[in-house]
């Protein structure tokens, strides 16, 4: 308990210091954190990273999470789908080579694994760079800690009905209500004192998503680490376990909440 604590508290002020500083340090450190996610979950598939599909996988993670301005002086006109259409290509040539040992279904992970955790944390990043990005990025991640926070404690105190017991045995539906309503409470907070430039009507809806769909990112997480059968995404940080594991929910969130044009 003591190592979990002392990690939590280390690795929470490096990360808030280097997310207020912002600029160079935290692009590169949003890209170091994808390198680590897509290593995370290539290892649970036992896919090395320097193979040929795992090359592929690490640059097609780079291609989509480095920021647009990096995309426009380093790869040109190469955007958009252009890397998503090529590592297609690139990881079906790498099935005919290894003569099926690397299967179609192989092939499917890389990609989907590569886009997940590449767009994910390329939104963290587009939301830090709005106007305001800094007090809207804490928005959002203090109500998915409030989600976190308020479906555990209410899932311990009074949750009976288990919500997936398959995916997440612990996880009730009572934990989930009290999860969606944490997020609504700190979401309303942060309105009412001035904390971010929303309408309290895009606070409720926004608060509604990432109530929801924080939960749903993070039961995504466990169904494919039950799937694998690994207890943790990876163990970088010491009673954490990976960064996957402590991002799961940015990374269903952030992005959504960009695709729904609530951020801007």
């Amino acid at each position: 308990m003591k190592e979990r604590i002392i990690t939590g508290v280390i690795a929470a002020l490096l990360f808030i210091g280097v997310t207020v500083y912002g600029h160079l340090p935290f692009t590169l450190v949003i890209i170091a954190l994808a390198v680590i996610g897509i290593h995370e979950l290539l290892k649970m598939k036992h896919i090395p990273l320097l193979s040929a599909e795992g090359i592929i996988a690490l640059l097609l993670t780079l291609a989509t999470v480095i920021p647009q301005d990096w995309k426009e002086q380093y790869l040109g006109s190469f955007t958009g789908s252009q890397p998503i259409v090529l590592a297609m290509l690139l990881i079906l040539v790498v099935t005919v080579i290894t003569k099926n040992r690397f299967t179609f279904d192989d092939a499917g992970f890389v990609i989907l694994s590569s886009l997940y955790v590449g767009y994910g944390f390329h939104y963290i990043y587009e939301t830090r760079v709005l106007e305001h990005g800094l007090p809207i990025l804490f928005f959002v991640l203090f109500m998915i800690w409030g989600a976190d926070s308020g479906a555990y404690f209410t899932g311990k105190s009074i949750g009976k009905t288990k919500l997936w017991p398959v995916i997440s045995p612990n996880k009730t539906i009572e934990g989930a209500i009290g999860g969606i309503v944490t997020s609504i409470v700190v979401g309303v907070i942060c309105y009412f004192t001035d904390f971010v430039p929303f309408t309290l009507n895009q606070v409720l809806f926004m608060a509604l998503i990432v109530g929801i769909f924080g939960q749903i990112g993070d039961l995504a997480q466990s169904a494919f680490k039950r799937h694998y059968g690994v207890k943790d995404s990876g163990n970088l940080l010491p009673g954490h376990g990976g960064i996957l594991d402590r991002t799961d929910s940015w990374l269903f969130v952030l992005p959504l909440l960009h695709i729904l044009s609530l951020l801007s």
